[in-house]
């Protein structure tokens, strides 16, 4: 136990492998956390996959239904509202499933949200992800861990340091953590966004707005678990085109441009600069 109460909030459709050693990972912790909350969406699996886990005795399954698209906004704002009227005096841990985490990882969070609590308004904590390779046979051990590289993108600052962000366009859901009251004064994704891509840029727009203070945590890290990806996501254009499209409404700027601009150039997509809005000219299938 901490003192001040953690859950872990994370989202899952497939990637049972992964999950089973994010619980591992967890459990092996310097602090475990109080409480997990994994929202399934349309995996009736998952129940099964935790059972007898490490954390089995403190995990909560929410079964979300899912259609065609993955609803992730409405699925992380699901975990959230039940994290938070368990434990509205607690600290809400949100981390992907495709996530390890460092044994350090909530205590660093702990630490981080202790230091910052001079902060009158919303805050944000956000730790670095590192990127690991393929599993060998038996899972990822210390060494693994240990050479992998933080996101090029993103600050990754030194264990025990704090830097404060001025660009909170840089947030992203993999792993970030807040209270119950940062959330409602935030107002948590905005579940207009429908399947992939978009939701977390806005919601660093969204806190941003809410005059929101967020810190990149060093000894918060987490270790983001291999998976083959399609570099641009083409699976996922409809989505990413829709939501961008989305995203300028709300802000006047189109998020995810790298992926946009290389779906131009396979031809299944275009930007009407008249309007201007992206359109959608075929898909990858």
């Amino acid at each position: 136990m901490s003192g001040l109460p953690v859950t872990v909030v994370t989202v899952v459709h497939g990637r049972h492998d992964h999950l089973r050693r994010q619980h591992a990972s967890l459990a092996a912790g310097t602090i475990r956390p109080d409480r997990v909350v994994v929202v399934a969406m349309g995996d009736p699996v998952v129940r099964d996959v935790l059972a007898g886990g490490p954390l089995a005795d403190r995990t909560e399954v929410l079964d979300l239904s899912a259609g065609r698209r993955l609803r992730l906004a409405l699925a992380r704002n699901t975990g959230a509202a039940h994290a938070f009227a368990r434990s509205a005096l607690g600290l809400a841990v949100f981390l992907d499933v495709d996530c390890l985490a460092d044994p350090g990882l909530l205590g660093g969070y702990l630490d981080a949200w202790r230091r910052t609590a001079e902060h009158a308004g919303p805050r944000l904590l956000s730790g670095p992800v590192a990127y690991l390779d393929p599993p060998p046979v038996g899972g990822y051990t210390a060494e693994d861990l240990a050479r992998s590289v933080p996101h090029p993108g993103r600050p990754a600052p030194a264990p025990g340091d704090l830097l404060r962000a001025d660009d909170l366009r840089l947030f992203w859901s993999l792993s970030f953590a807040t209270d119950a009251a940062s959330w409602s004064r935030i107002g948590g994704f905005d579940e207009a966004y429908d399947g992939y891509g978009g939701e977390d840029t806005d919601l660093g727009q969204r806190a941003a707005a809410a005059g929101a203070a967020m810190w990149w945590v060093g000894g918060a890290r987490a270790y983001h678990q291999w998976h083959p990806v399609s570099d641009p996501p083409v699976e996922h254009v409809e989505d990413i085109v829709r939501n961008a499209n989305l995203f300028h409404e709300r802000w006047g700027w189109f998020p995810m441009d790298g992926w946009l601009t290389a779906f131009a150039e396979r031809g299944l997509a275009v930007l009407d600069e008249e309007r201007p809005a992206w359109r959608v000219l075929r898909s990858a299938g």
